[in-house]
């Protein structure tokens, strides 16, 4: 089954709970895809379009969050906080630090790196094998660490 699908399965439950932050969440995602899908006249949006939309809208929600708690906005940190973990459901699942590391030490030695000179060959192929299991940030700070 689809993303899309998925999605419109529960956004069925979420109306059937009367689960707003889920709905809203849900919506967002599906609206997302739907524009992918008419940027794209019509042709099928690919499991790692649907992932990047997931992965930039929890990374924009995380933002949010920051900036609320940062203003003592507490309320509104919140609501952000309970959409991110309803879009974290459909992601697939991350990976730990360990192995996050144990994948960019293959990597680099894939990639024959030795210092931080080879930094975007490594981050280059870290950022395509790990996609959707981590995020840019955890990829870039892991492989900074193992490089330096």
């Amino acid at each position: 089954m689809s993303l899309e699908q998925t999605i419109n399965t529960a956004i069925v439950t979420a109306m059937k709970e009367k689960d707003k932050v889920a709905l809203d969440s849900l919506r967002a995602v599906k609206s997302q895809i739907l524009l992918l899908k008419t940027e794209a006249k019509g042709a099928e949006v690919s499991a790692e379009q649907e992932i990047a939309i997931l992965q930039r809208m929890i990374k924009q929600r995380k933002d949010s969050y920051q900036q609320f708690v940062a203003q003592n906005r507490t309320d509104l940190a919140e609501v952000e906080e309970a959409q991110m973990k309803v879009i974290e459901k459909f992601l697939p699942a991350q990976l730990s630090q360990e192995e996050l590391e144990t994948e960019i030490k293959k990597i680099i030695a894939e990639v024959g790196a030795e210092s931080m000179k080879d930094l975007g060959k490594v981050m280059g192929a870290a950022s395509k094998a790990l996609s959707g299991k981590s995020d840019g940030k955890s990829i870039s700070e892991m492989v900074r660490k193992l490089l330096s």
